[in-house]
């Protein structure tokens, strides 16, 4: 029970608008049965005129408060219209309640829909970079929006379609028993059989229903991933074989989606023949009752009928409700995988303001590893002054990347510490630390957005835009950004895809002077570009260089010569560190990849 739980609590901030919808659907409820309680006085009128009501006790007490109030027995014509007009008035009033209950449960289930999704995605921005390195990127859009939907369908939806049900199967058995209740003992004979049926196939459809989810969001991860590198795809004419890939997937997801719905579509057929088989049980039975035993009245017996076959369709659904809520809770639980998981990265609970740098930062024998028993960077110590410049060089794999990204706390160290002026960065919090850093990498990140939009990103909402025409002008992007149609407020597409390789890292160098950050990392930012858009960059980028504290992850930067501290990293360990002349002279590994990276420098 512990997944519906959690989900039914999503419900608890709309409480006012899930009671109201309640409460529309008692009075639908109880309206909708007391329509077929308004033929015994219809049908007795016509094919009794004259004569007495036979209706007695509770029953017998509501139609005279209500139809008998109006309508005269004795003048049949007179009281066929005003049964008739009676009934014309409990079906307008009853779909007026109808309307109610029908808008207040859309509005229920669009607000857990929408606090779900916000509640995932705020919990994703807050998770570290080790959550998304393990977790496809197909599987979370999954998780968002298509396991939203089926969650919104079972808390909203399937859940208060039952809640009413329930009320209208209570409506309709209170009458039914009021007429007869020998009848309605009988006509439940087969109800438990009809609600117990599923029992044993609910744990089955689970199973098949996580399995099509986890289907559909490796589906979504493969068409994320094959779009992202569709260049790739091109080059390689490798379009055959991510559609072989692609296939197997789609049918896999096909075979499996078949499977599971051939043991829900017997949901229904058994029910209706349950239902069928109690129709005849009734049938038999009520006829013995008017028939033989003179006990009930024909025109109560059509009444109980009627509410019989009314009282089945609530039936079959609540029969059917473990089948059909599986796929929504599922998707519950795939969701709470995701809200569950914790963010290794976060603030001490004495964290305090980061201050800022003014002395140096300091790698303290600092080792760390993605996993356990493969360390990626092993004993790393280097002092970097305020105001320095310094290269990382090595392999590919070697951990300069993680070397940053460990300054940045996206993962922490697994031994050592990291100190600014003193102090293990752990102390301090996370969004300020964060914020005085300045990144430049390789791959520039753009979203769909304006021009002036990307540029501000980062910096405060109400940022001057004179102030975002003097960082544009600093990176050497004013003038291209004047070209564009419309300027500042262009919208450059998803990933930056109007604009050329070079425009778009101007534009982040533009972003990284708007911010002004003290601490800057320059991640192979000009590996990718041709020669004139790289003369542009390196401008721009001497201009962002200048007071601050940076650390270079370099292929082609000439920085790296002008570097005032150079390390050379290979499998994790630093093994030399110099200047550019000193390393030089060594004639070591930092020479050897000079003489094939660096050669153009």
């Amino acid at each position: 029970m512990r997944p519906y739980t959690r989900l039914l609590s999503y419900l608890r901030p709309h409480r006012r608008a899930l009671l109201a919808a309640v409460a529309a659907m008692v009075v639908f409820a109880a309206l909708d049965a007391f329509v077929f309680v308004l033929l015994i006085p219809f049908m007795q009128t016509v094919f009794n005129p004259g004569q007495a009501s036979a209706v007695g006790g509770v029953l017998g007490g509501l139609l005279d408060a209500t139809v008998w109030r109006w309508a005269n027995p004795a003048e049949p014509l007179q009281a066929v219209q005003t049964v008739i007009v009676i009934i014309l008035v409990v079906f307008v009033v009853k779909n007026m309640f109808d309307f109610a209950r029908t808008y207040l449960v859309a509005r229920v289930e669009q607000g857990v829909t929408r606090d779900l999704r916000n509640q995932v995605y705020d919990h994703l921005l807050e998770l570290d970079l080790a959550f998304f390195g393990r977790t496809r990127m197909g599987q979370i859009i999954s998780r968002m929006t298509h396991d939203v939907e089926l969650v919104r369908k079972l808390v909203a939806r399937e859940l208060l379609k039952l809640v009413s049900s329930s009320f209208e199967m209570v409506a309709a058995v209170y009458f039914m028993v009021a007429i007869s209740w020998k009848l309605t003992a009988a006509a439940f004979v087969v109800v438990p059989v009809a609600m117990v049926m599923w029992g044993p196939l609910v744990g089955r459809l689970r199973k098949g229903d996580r399995r099509i989810l986890d289907l559909l969001g490796e589906v979504n991860a493969h068409v994320q991933e094959t779009l992202s590198g569709i260049r790739l795809v091109k080059t390689s004419s490798s379009e055959g074989h991510e559609r072989e890939r692609f296939h197997g997937l789609t049918s896999d997801y096909f075979r499996v989606f078949l499977r599971t719905e051939r043991l829900r579509a017997l949901a229904g057929p058994l029910t209706e023949m349950m239902a069928a088989l109690g129709t005849v049980v009734l049938l038999w039975y009520g006829a013995r009752l008017v028939v033989l035993d003179e006990s009930l009245d024909g025109a109560m017996f059509v009444a109980f009928l009627a509410l019989s076959m009314k009282l089945y369709g609530p039936v079959k659904y609540a029969s059917k409700f473990p089948a059909m809520v599986q796929p929504g809770v599922v998707a519950g639980e795939r969701i709470f995988e995701f809200l569950d998981s914790p963010s290794e990265i976060r603030d001490s609970e004495d964290s305090r303001p980061f201050p800022g740098l003014k002395r140096q930062i300091a790698f303290e024998n600092v080792s760390f590893g993605y996993r356990p028993d493969q360390p990626v960077l092993r004993d790393i110590s280097v002092e970097v002054p305020k105001g320095a410049v310094v290269a990382l060089v090595g392999p590919s794999g070697a951990g300069k990347t993680t070397m940053v990204d460990l300054l940045g706390r996206f993962y922490d160290v697994t031994a050592g510490r990291i100190t600014v002026d003193g102090t293990d960065i752990r102390e301090f919090e996370i969004r300020g630390l964060r914020s005085a850093l300045g990144v430049v990498s390789q791959e520039t990140i753009l979203f769909h957005d304006t021009v002036r939009a990307n540029i501000a990103y980062g910096s405060p909402d109400d940022v001057d835009h004179g102030r975002i025409v003097e960082a544009a002008e600093a990176a050497h992007a004013h003038r291209f950004i004047s070209e564009l149609p419309d300027g500042y407020d262009t919208v450059v597409g998803e990933r930056g895809t109007e604009l050329s390789g070079g425009q778009r890292q101007r534009l982040a160098i533009a972003r990284a002077l708007l911010r002004n950050p003290p601490i800057l990392i320059l991640d192979e930012a000009t590996s990718s570009l041709d020669a004139e858009a790289e003369r542009l960059v390196q401008d721009a980028l001497e201009r962002l260089l200048a007071g601050r504290t940076v650390f270079v992850i370099a292929h082609r930067l000439s920085t790296v010569q002008r570097a005032d501290l150079t390390l050379v990293l290979d499998r994790g360990r630093i093994v030399e560190r110099g200047t550019h002349a000193e390393l030089w002279a060594l004639g070591g590994l930092y020479r050897s990849l000079y003489e094939l990276q660096f050669a153009d420098l």
